[in-house]
């Protein structure tokens, strides 16, 4: 069925290579479909040879009686992995015309029996060795714990979406450091050089499903751009695609001995890029230090080895701290990883780490709060897992100080005591794929917190992004998955999914593939019950509740913005430099103001005439103020306190109180936090 309600916006740069792969596709002649007729969510035609689906009965469409869309959300998934670090990590492509015993195809350095398949060995443990020929014996890959083979065919989608899934989120991704250290590659580093080319792919994805199904727009795969847009494309029926990124050193920004190698202007330039690409999302930072932010630390011989390339690309090691909060960063640990620690200069150590000292040094930086400020602009949300405790800290106190809902955790890396922030901004959290077990006992610890916000769930496959997937439980295990079985909306049967000679059974081989996430389910239902996979199914709407309002965000009008401020004093020791009371509501977090160093200092801002106050933003410089008051009054003389702390930890404070008319706004400061005075970047008045 072809979408007739609103054209879909598409890359004006078709490519001649595009259109001669199409030309190709029709001399080389797909094989018809058996079962077309009428059924819109079958073929006109299909690559040969092919896998299977093994799915029957049609997409539910529509929205339940509520109106809202139904079906499941992959908040984080690597379509075009195969394209990044360099080409030669991940074997295998997602499609060919040529059909699937040209896509899945082994590394050329696998061969004949996976002696230097490297990476295979460093992240799968033995010797590496395996079958390499994929069709059509399928011998050895993919399966759950072969972290170096394609997991995305194109048909396994398909069986993923025919069994429920109705939002795909396609995180674009590399990582320059690691494909620098990689032995094999048979192209560049530049991250975004590969970035532009996993879009392109995206594209070229959804014009060969489009041909299967007879034309532009007539495919089940739609590349979405807007919230709307991707509710249209759920009531069809058919799967909405988001683009993301995941990447180390976005627009350029890493770091060489704390030094940025990016400006303003290259954020400016890269999130327009990015947006124009059709991204919608994105990570700042991932794995290493950059000069947006820093990263939430892998543990154990993986983090050993990231450690190392973090020194290798910005010449310092993760550094630590005692946490301030309950929230910490993953423990790094001290395990040896000798291949990697064997890349460092002579006389160059990784260094110990403190069991008490949990928490990156590095939060967001002033560069990294711009890029978060730049995506706010431009409607974008941010995935915050991968980064530091601090950085995601900083980041969702810039969210709270605007009431913006566009805030991300896709696949269960942050600490999950920022879950109920993320909720009560209005964004969205998305589990890991773990075994159905571990899924459900995580299910079922935030299940409270989803019920006070009526949210739905997602999750986070990963699939090709080298992070392990359910192992079998065992054709024994108790409540195993029995085939064939109906999807949860019930309107399809699922079997066993076969693909040449090999068939898989969630049983028996785990997650092996993307083709096995309806399997998954049918496990976590079998697993958990019914309640964790109606609140899945609930996923999709959350997921575009949450994009919806991020694009209908509007900026509250700052009343003290260029608003005459006097103050008890203001600190005086260079002449060159102003820290006059007005710098604190100039709109630039470049000028400050900052008082004389002792107790009882206030800023005073005339709001010019009465308006009804109820929220004030405080960013605090590192001379803050642990015990301070906010005051209204009408006149100027008589003051009413409205909030007041004796705990103020600095960084940037959003105080809300009833709305109060007022046309005088007063911080009044009775204990400071340091031994210098009280000094605020900006302070915000809103209504509130």
């Amino acid at each position: 069925m072809a979408m007739t309600s609103r054209p879909y916006r598409r890359r004006r740069d078709v490519t001649m290579l595009s259109l001669l792969l199409l030309v190709l596709a029709a001399v080389l002649g797909p094989t018809p479909s058996s079962a077309a007729g009428n059924d819109w969510w079958i073929p006109d035609a299909r690559p040969a040879p092919d896998s299977g689906i093994n799915v029957t009965g049609a997409p539910f469409t529509g929205t339940d009686a509520e109106g809202d869309v139904r079906g499941f959300v992959d908040a984080h998934d690597h379509l075009f992995a195969n394209e990044a670090f360099g080409g030669r990590l991940i074997c295998g492509k997602v499609f060919s015309e040529a059909g699937v015993a040209d896509a899945l195809k082994d590394c050329p350095e696998h061969y004949p029996d996976g002696s230097l398949a490297v990476f295979d060995f460093i992240t799968k443990g033995g010797d590496g060795r395996h079958d390499p020929v994929g069709w059509p014996t399928f011998k050895d890959w993919p399966a759950h714990d072969s972290l170096t083979h394609q997991q995305n065919y194109y048909a396994w989608v398909e069986r993923a979406w025919r069994g429920g899934q109705r939002v795909l989120v396609n995180d674009l991704v590399t990582n320059g450091v690691i494909c620098s250290v990689y032995f094999f590659k048979d192209r560049g580093c530049d991250e975004m050089t590969s970035i532009r080319l996993q879009a392109k792919m995206s594209y070229d994805l959804q014009a060969y499903i489009d041909k299967m199904y007879g034309g532009t727009g007539k495919g089940w795969f739609r590349i979405v751009t807007d919230s709307e847009q991707a509710r249209e494309v759920v009531e069809q029926g058919k799967l909405a695609v988001v683009l993301g990124v995941e990447t180390s050193e976005p627009f350029g920004c890493k770091q060489i001995l704390d030094v940025a190698q990016c400006s303003r202007a290259d954020i400016d330039k890269g999130l327009d890029e990015l947006y124009a690409l059709g991204v919608r999302s994105m990570f700042l930072c991932h794995k290493f230090d950059n000069a947006l932010c820093g990263v939430r630390f892998d543990s154990g011989s993986l983090g050993t080895a990231i450690n190392v390339g973090q020194f290798l690309s910005t010449g310092t090691f993760w550094k630590t701290e005692k946490c301030t909060g309950p929230q910490a960063d993953n423990p790094i640990g001290s395990a040896a990883a000798p291949g990697a620690e064997a890349k460092l200069p002579a006389g160059v150590s990784v260094p110990s780490y403190g069991s008490d000292a949990r928490c990156n040094v590095r939060g967001l930086t002033d560069l990294g709060e711009y890029a978060v400020r730049g995506m706010m602009k431009r409607k974008m949300m941010l995935e915050i897992d991968h980064m530091s405790v601090k950085a995601v800290g900083r980041a969702l106190d810039i969210f709270e100080s605007e009431s913006y809902p566009g805030v991300i955790s896709s696949h269960s890396w942050m600490d999950m005591n920022w879950t109920e922030r993320v909720y009560g901004l209005g964004g969205f959290v998305a589990q890991y794929m773990n075994g159905s077990e571990g899924f459900v006992a995580e299910a079922n610890r935030t299940k409270a917190l989803r019920d006070k916000y009526g949210v739905g769930y997602g999750y986070g496959t990963d699939m090709n992004g080298v992070g392990g997937w359910p192992g079998p439980r065992g054709a024994d295990a108790p409540d195993k998955v029995t085939y064939p079985f109906r999807s949860v909306d019930g309107g399809s049967v699922i079997d066993r999914v076969t693909a040449g000679q090999r068939t898989w059974d969630i049983n028996t081989d785990g997650a092996a593939h993307y083709g096995l996430v309806p399997d998954w389910i049918e496990d976590i239902r079998r697993v958990g019950g019914q309640g964790v996979v109606n609140d899945l199914f609930r996923g999709a709407e959350s997921y575009l509740g949450t994009w919806g309002a991020t694009e209908r965000h509007q900026a509250a009008v700052n009343l003290a913005k260029g608003a005459p401020a006097t103050a008890s004093s203001a600190e005086w020791w260079n002449p060159f430099t102003s820290y006059a009371p007005g710098l604190a509501v100039d709109g630039s977090r470049d000028t400050r103001w900052a008082s004389e160093w002792n107790d009882g200092q206030w800023l005073r801002i005339d709001l010019g005439s009465t308006h009804r106050v109820g929220q004030v933003t405080l960013d605090w410089e590192r001379a803050y103020g642990k015990s301070y008051n906010v005051q209204l009054s009408a006149d100027g003389s008589d003051w009413r306190t409205v909030w007041s702390t004796t705990a103020g930890d600095g960084g940037l404070d959003t105080v809300r109180f009833p709305g109060t008319p007022a046309r005088y706004v007063r911080i009044a400061g009775t204990e400071r936090g340091t031994k210098w005075g009280y000094s605020l970047y900006e302070v915000g008045v809103h209504s509130g």
